[in-house]
């Protein structure tokens, strides 16, 4: 039998230990929530922090694209911030790391290297109105949607592509944006490749012939020839980093022949060999442009780059469809470069380009996904096995048809290489498209135990990732930190990025 006091103080005890409850439960559901918040907040403040040091080990192939174009079985990798130290077998390689990756089962490639894109044209994919029709018709449909495009929809746009891009082995990406309406600046691009750790070669580009001076786009897309090289100068100024190693630089983009004025293109070229930039523009890219520039300056799209002073090392132009034997010549003579964008050449029936013959030549050619709106993808391993398969349609033509001379044809390897090394070489970047000591840490791996290499594929993994079906990255790692980890984005909440864009992509295409 208890007392009154007892019973007061069982009740005392009670309260105290209910109390004690409530506040354990209370400050768990807290902290629970802090770290969660914490865990939302530092996803969204930027890339994972670079670990001090990493070890790659145990790939059932390593490419490394070196000078010998070594293949190591069970090879791997030793990085110290960010840079590679070592590649070797995974039994000569230290031991341990800050950051261990076990790629067991894994082919282990140099980052891809996308050389042509336009990640704003995510909110246009698969626009009903321009399904069908040539480069000329799908641009004018085109034009209208993108001058509704604002800093909002952009941004959700380049990281819905770049997510995009690191999933499918893509670690440098070069974006030619031209369009800047309703207040959109390439700062806005710039900012989320640097918030999702992608390594970005952006281009301030530019239009300033609208359709009352006799060019293709409405006067509502194109800018004063004044604004456009301001904000060109700003831009450089403010992010051109030619450091070794650097994350962004900057490119001066005027957007084809038949949408800028002589002079623009006469005085970005001037601002960016002042400054070290690249120059790219679209060039070859369909007969259209061929008519255009043989009317107007009564030359071919080659000879009016010639005219422009627009040939040179730091010159690549997008697509060289539609060039000759002599102009290939140029290419080679001058170190201008191109980057072949076999998709979209194929759906908007622009023809092929004659990549194996500049190759042969000494040409540089990398390899672009071009923009999400003539691509409708922004999957650089399909486009790499895509600039396979369609040099192969081109031997077709040959008379007599396809040679049996095994040297005439573009091999999965060779095609690999355009990606990386090729990509790197347009660029003018000798740090990264290879896996070598010295170089950045930019590598991307494939799991090899899935439906889509089953059956005798492994007999030669490498060529399998071309051959087979495209697939997905399961890790994506640029300059030593992890973007891409178990086939998941790191670095963005990619769910609410689609559901996001996909509002604001009905939005522009219907409204």
């Amino acid at each position: 039998m208890t007392s009154n006091n007892d019973a007061e103080h069982q009740k005392d005890s009670e309260s105290a230990s209910l109390s004690r409850r409530n506040f354990l439960t209370g400050a768990s559901a807290i902290a629970a929530g802090s770290a969660l918040l914490a865990s939302q907040q530092a996803k969204a403040a930027g890339p994972v922090g670079r670990p001090k040091t990493m070890l790659v080990k145990n790939a059932e192939v390593l490419v490394t694209m070196d000078k010998d174009r070594r293949e190591i079985k069970n090879g791997g990798m030793y990085i110290e911030d960010g840079v590679i130290k070592q590649v070797d077998s995974t039994d000569k390689l230290p031991k341990t790391a800050e950051y261990v990756i076990d790629m067991k089962g894994h082919v282990v490639l140099p980052g891809l290297v996308n050389t042509h894109h336009h990640l704003y044209q995510h909110l246009t994919r698969v626009a009903p109105a321009c399904q069908d029709g040539n480069v000329w018709n799908w641009l004018k449909v085109l034009y209208p949607m993108w001058a509704k495009m604002t800093p909002d929809s952009e941004r959700l746009a380049v990281q819905v592509g770049l997510a995009e891009m690191a999933l499918s082995g893509t670690t440098t990406v070069f974006d030619h944006q031209y369009v800047f309406p309703n207040g959109c600046k390439i700062d806005d691009a710039i900012g989320v490749a640097k918030d999702m750790g992608i390594r970005f070669h952006a281009s301030r580009g530019s239009m300033s012939l609208g359709q009352s001076k006799g060019g293709l786009p409405p006067d509502s897309c194109v800018e004063t020839e004044s604004n456009i090289l301001s904000d060109c100068q700003r831009v450089i100024d403010k992010y051109h980093d030619m450091n070794p190693g650097s994350m962004t630089r900057i490119v001066l983009a005027p957007c084809s022949p038949f949408s800028v004025t002589d002079d623009l293109m006469i005085e970005s070229a001037k601002l960016a060999r002042k400054h070290k930039c690249g120059l790219h523009t679209h060039l070859a890219e369909s007969l259209d442009e061929e008519r255009y520039t043989l009317k107007k300056y009564g030359l071919r799209p080659v000879g009016v780059m010639e005219k422009f002073g627009w040939l040179g090392e730091d010159v690549w132009f997008a697509h060289s469809v539609h060039i000759n034997d002599e102009e290939i010549q140029k290419y080679k003579t001058t170190g201008s470069g191109f980057a072949h964008c076999p998709s979209s050449n194929m759906r908007l029936a622009s023809g092929m380009a004659p990549v194996k013959k500049c190759r042969d030549a000494g040409v540089k050619v990398g390899i672009g996904v071009d923009g999400s709106s003539s691509n409708d993808c922004s999957h650089m391993l399909a486009e790499v096995r895509q600039a396979m398969l369609l040099a192969r349609t081109l031997l077709s033509e040959n008379p007599g048809g396809p040679p049996e001379d095994k040297k005439a044809w573009i091999s999965a390897r060779d095609v690999l290489e355009i990606a990386t090394l090729g990509g790197a070489a347009i660029l003018q970047r000798d740090d990264i498209g290879s896996l070598a000591a010295g170089k950045r840490a930019d590598f991307f791996s494939v799991g090899i135990n899935k439906v889509g290499f089953s059956g005798g594929s492994m007999v030669d993994p490498v060529a399998s990732l071309i051959f087979c079906a495209p697939q997905s990255a399961d890790w994506t790692v640029v300059d030593g930190r992890v973007i891409v980890k178990d086939g998941n984005v790191e670095t963005l909440d990619l769910p609410v990025a689609i559901e996001k864009l996909n509002a604001a992509s009905i939005k522009l295409v219907n409204g």
